[in-house]
């Protein structure tokens, strides 16, 4: 049974490419492709896709939340994201959201038909400079229990939902207070676990 591939790409030109590369690959078979992630759900639902090739920064809902969402309804569908942003905390909230691999879109066409084979039989592919920041920001975890326990109850909040993907805009929404209100959590959560990045306080809240 060829994998059943659904793409998520707001470029025309690069989703036709995604599409016939996909189309052309004897182990694949495109079941849909789309421009926006908006009805994403219901897309997966109805075209019931192995793999979602996903980009992150398109026009309506960002590709990191439709992630999250996908992975809480759809367990079983593999996510791949494939976008030009490398920046660790779109990297880590993508991860933290579900997404069982991240490649840049200078991979090349042979590399993303054998990254999709790899996370349909249960491997995380990554471009080789993501891998590096991943392995990079997992540091020693002594006294890592002891740093998280000092967070108060609305601190923890915080770092759960950054944990789950979400943007600090939307974690304000989440708990009905201004996006300064979170910075001013996020600046504590720092201080407190004694790092310097999103990325840094979620691979330290991570199991």
């Amino acid at each position: 049974m060829p994998i059943r591939v659904l793409i998520y790409e707001d470029n025309a030109p690069l989703r036709d490419a995604l599409s016939t590369l996909v189309d052309d690959a004897d182990e694949c078979v495109l079941v849909g492709a789309f421009g926006d992630c908006v009805r994403a759900n219901d897309q997966v639902y109805q075209y019931q896709p192995d793999v979602v090739l996903m980009d992150i920064d398109m026009p309506g809902r960002d590709g990191i939340q439709a992630v999250m969402s996908i992975h809480r309804e759809f367990p079983t569908v593999e996510v791949l994201m494939l976008t030009v942003f490398d920046d660790d905390d779109r990297v880590f909230r993508a991860l933290c959201a579900g997404a069982s691999g991240y490649l840049l879109k200078s991979t090349t066409p042979d590399q993303i038909t054998d990254a999709i084979q790899s996370v349909y039989a249960g491997g995380a592919p990554m471009s080789p400079s993501i891998a590096r920041k991943v392995i990079q920001t997992f540091p020693a975890r002594a006294g890592q229990s002891a740093n998280l326990d000092q967070l108060t109850a609305r601190e923890s909040q915080v770092l759960h939902y950054l944990a789950q993907g979400l943007s600090y805009k939307l974690v304000a929404a989440e708990l009905g207070v201004g996006i300064e209100t979170v910075r001013t959590h996020i600046k504590r959560i720092y201080e407190k676990l004694h790092v310097h990045s999103v990325v840094e306080a979620i691979a330290k809240y991570r199991p």
